[in-house]
């Protein structure tokens, strides 16, 4: 259940009325607006939503609408209106998608941190074989987050937005990498550092490895959407990006005729991801409500998404080559 408050001007009242006549609801006066309350089950917000906007001008000052979840409402009306819609999932109003993938459109000082200590940990645990201490690295990385950003973004048509979360993922990973590289040839001055079977199974470009990023990215973003947590779902988004692109900076020092194969492998990876991540904001129906934002959006959306299409078509074929 949904409490949607409108402030609008009094001339608007029956416009509002209109879209809110099934619902329960309080009307209160004030001096020059009106403000309605409305209780609505979640899975009727989104219509109702796009039919207050249609209804309200939000240019003016004072006209807002605010949605929020009451800690509980005791109402016999509002229990059999719940039984009578047909029960879904629960479906996440865009705008708080929006709002959450905000973060993540500029870089974090302590995402760099974060990533930073994650890639360090990571490098250890490839310089010493051990699959668990890899596995803590992937805890603590941060990654998500953009790819996360850059398929909401996308989806809502909020384009720079977009853009600039697949900047902050390439930011990170180049750190990672050049962070891996210097300390590889700082390490080396003071002891010798060989190839262990973790970094040299990084070296494997398989195709195979594209269909795995597109299903983690789908099931990252679909598992959000139910409600699990980011730190769970981020897991599956690390073990795909981090040990790949430590190794990468690993071998551009220790083993430089392979290092191209490292890095396409953690390319292959973020791009599958991203791509699989925007699949599931189309299978979700993530996407503005008024009409002509939407028409924006599925342009950039089918723009974006060919892109995407045909470098993965070029990815596929360079580790096929390689």
């Amino acid at each position: 259940m949904k409490k949607v408050t409108v402030i609008a001007r009094k001339n608007e009242l029956g416009k509002i009325e209109k879209c809110v006549e099934k619902f329960v609801y309080v009307s209160t006066f004030m001096k020059d607006t009106v403000k309605v309350e409305i209780y609505a089950p979640e899975e009727e917000l989104d219509d109702l939503i796009i039919c207050l906007q249609k209804s309200i001008d939000l240019r003016f000052k004072e006209s807002a609408i605010e949605v929020s979840t009451p800690d509980f409402v005791i109402s016999s009306s509002l229990k059999r209106r719940e039984r009578s819609v047909r029960k879904i999932y629960e479906k996440v109003p865009v705008e708080k998608l929006v709002d959450s993938a905000k973060p993540y459109t500029r870089i974090d000082p302590s995402d760099i941190a974060l990533t930073g200590v994650a890639g360090l940990i990571a490098m250890t645990g490839l310089f010493m074989n051990n699959i668990a201490i890899i596995i803590g690295a992937m805890l603590l990385s941060p990654l998500l987050g953009p790819i996360y950003s850059f398929a909401i973004n996308t989806s809502a048509g909020r384009e720079e937005d977009a853009l600039k979360s697949a900047a902050n993922l390439g930011i990170l990973l180049g750190m990672v990498c050049a962070l891996s590289f210097t300390l590889t040839v700082l390490i080396s001055q003071f002891m010798s550092l060989h190839l262990t079977d973790e970094i040299i199974a990084r070296f494997d470009t398989n195709p195979v490895y594209i269909m795995m990023a597109l299903l983690l990215g789908f099931a990252s973003i679909f598992a959000l959407s139910r409600g699990i947590s980011e730190g769970i779902a981020g897991v599956a988004i690390a073990a795909a990006l981090l040990p790949p692109v430590v190794t990468a900076g690993i071998s551009f020092f220790l083993y430089p005729e392979s290092a191209f194969r490292a890095l396409l492998l953690t390319v292959e990876n973020a791009v599958g991801l991203m791509a699989g991540a925007l699949i599931a904001t189309h299978v979700l129906k993530i996407r503005p409500r008024r009409y002509h934002e939407k028409a924006i959006a599925r342009k950039y959306s089918m723009r974006m998404s060919l892109t995407l299409g045909l470098l993965l078509l070029l990815l596929f074929l360079a580790s096929l080559l390689l």
